[in-house]
């Protein structure tokens, strides 16, 4: 992954990325300075979760779509057992994607989880167990997008590997029949 986004071309989707950056940034933000304003845990917990499953869900079910090409899924199969689910729009157009929409989805998806984490050890370190609870619940819902993300980016490169590989051997096998039915 690329550090540093592409100087030379702009934001291919500028409303995605700003709702993608928005909704993390509302949900930090919140559970920041809701301690200076508000003194109701209750509050503070369903408005800070509620935000961190807004971004959940826009990340997955939009975000990802659109920035990066990918999206994924867990569902539950006949036999009980968890089955992940990935998609991903074609070679061809994955290496169109806009370089700095995807560097802004990457980024951002890290460095929220990044956030929860010291905002946990905050709470920690001010014994605040009960905000520990938000902080959980935030930080395992951007850790499910990241694993999500990251199976899905594999399962891409996995799949792009597979039709290289049929390419070439179908590319093998047709120029030997061509061979041996020349002679």
């Amino acid at each position: 992954m690329d550090l540093n986004p592409p100087p030379e071309e702009n934001y291919a989707n500028p409303r995605t990325c700003l709702f993608h950056v928005l909704f993390k940034a509302a949900s930090l933000a919140f559970y920041i300075l809701s301690a200076l304003f508000i003194n109701n845990f209750v509050i503070i917990f369903v408005v800070t979760v509620l935000l961190a499953a807004l971004d959940f869900w826009v990340v997955k079910n939009v975000s990802g779509r659109i920035l990066v090409g990918l999206r994924w899924w867990n569902e539950i199969n006949d036999l009980g057992e968890s089955v992940w689910r990935y998609e991903s729009l074609d070679q061809e157009s994955l290496a169109r994607m806009n370089k700095k929409d995807a560097w802004l989805f990457w980024w951002t998806l890290y460095l929220t989880a990044v956030l929860w984490v010291f905002l946990g050890i905050f709470s920690l370190i001010r014994f605040q167990a009960d905000y520990c609870l938000i902080v959980g619940v935030c930080l395992t819902l951007s850790v499910a997008n990241i694993i999500g993300f990251t199976k899905c980016r594999k399962d891409a490169k996995k799949q792009l590997q597979q039709f290289a590989s049929q390419a070439i051997a179908s590319r093998v096998s047709s120029t030997l029949q061509s061979a041996f039915t020349v002679v």
